[in-house]
C-alpha cells in the first residue's frame, strides 16, 4: 500500500536541516511521511512514499576518508563509489564510518542524516548528477521527512564539492 506523503512549503518541520534553509532564505519544500521500520532502504522507502524518481532522491552517507570523516550524498538509485570520493577531497582511502560516530558528529540518527545542520560541519561531496535536476530531496534530519531543494542551493549551503562519486 503506498504512503500518502504530506506536504508543507518552506519553514516547516522544525528540524536543524529546515532552520538552516529557513535561515539562508532558500526555496525548499518539507516532505512528511509515515516511516516504516521494516522497510529495508531509508532511501527507497522515501522515493516510493513521495512518489519521486528514486534517481531525484539523494541518500547522506558518512564515510572516513584517510581518517578525517566525510559527507557523500548519492541518489538512493544507486552506491557510493568510495574510491571516487576519496579522490574527490584529495584522499587515499575511503570507508564507511562507524555508524554511532556518524550519529554523534552530525547530531542526526541514521536513515535521518541530513547534509544540512550538523552539529559539526563535515566536508561534503554532492555527486554530479544532482545537477542534472532542477530540484532533489535529501533528508530534513529525521526518518519520514526529506527536503526538497534546488541542488545549487544545497551545494552553496554545505560548501559541497561536486563530484561523480556514485554508481548504478
Amino acid at each position: 500500500m503506498a504512503k500518502k506523503p504530506k506536504k508543507q512549503q518552506s519553514g516547516g518541520g522544525g528540524t536543524p536541516a529546515t532552520v538552516a534553509l529557513t535561515t539562508a532564505g532558500v526555496d525548499f519544500t518539507v516532505h512528511s511521511y509515515d516511516h516504516d521500520p521494516a522497510h529495508p532502504s531509508y532511501g527507497e522507502e522515501a522515493a516510493e512514499a513521495m512518489g519521486v524518481s528514486p534517481e531525484r532522491v539523494f541518500k547522506t552517507l558518512v564515510a572516513d576518508v584517510d581518517g578525517a570523516l566525510t559527507v557523500a550524498v548519492v541518489p538512493v538509485a544507486g552506491t557510493l563509489d568510495l574510491k571516487a570520493l576519496a579522490t574527490a577531497v584529495g584522499g587515499k582511502r575511503a570507508a564507511m564510518a562507524d555508524p554511532a560516530l556518524a550519529e554523534r558528529t552530525t547530531g542526526y540518527v541514521r536513515g535521518g542524516i541530513s547534509p544540512l545542520g550538523q552539529r559539526k560541519r563535515l566536508p561534503t561531496v554532492l555527486d554530479a548528477s544532482a545537477s542534472g535536476h532542477p530540484t532533489i530531496c535529501v533528508s530534513a534530519g529525521r526518518r519520514g521527512l526529506e527536503v526538497e531543494l534546488a541542488p545549487a542551493d544545497l551545494a552553496t549551503l554545505t560548501n559541497a564539492t561536486l563530484a561523480p562519486i556514485g554508481r548504478a
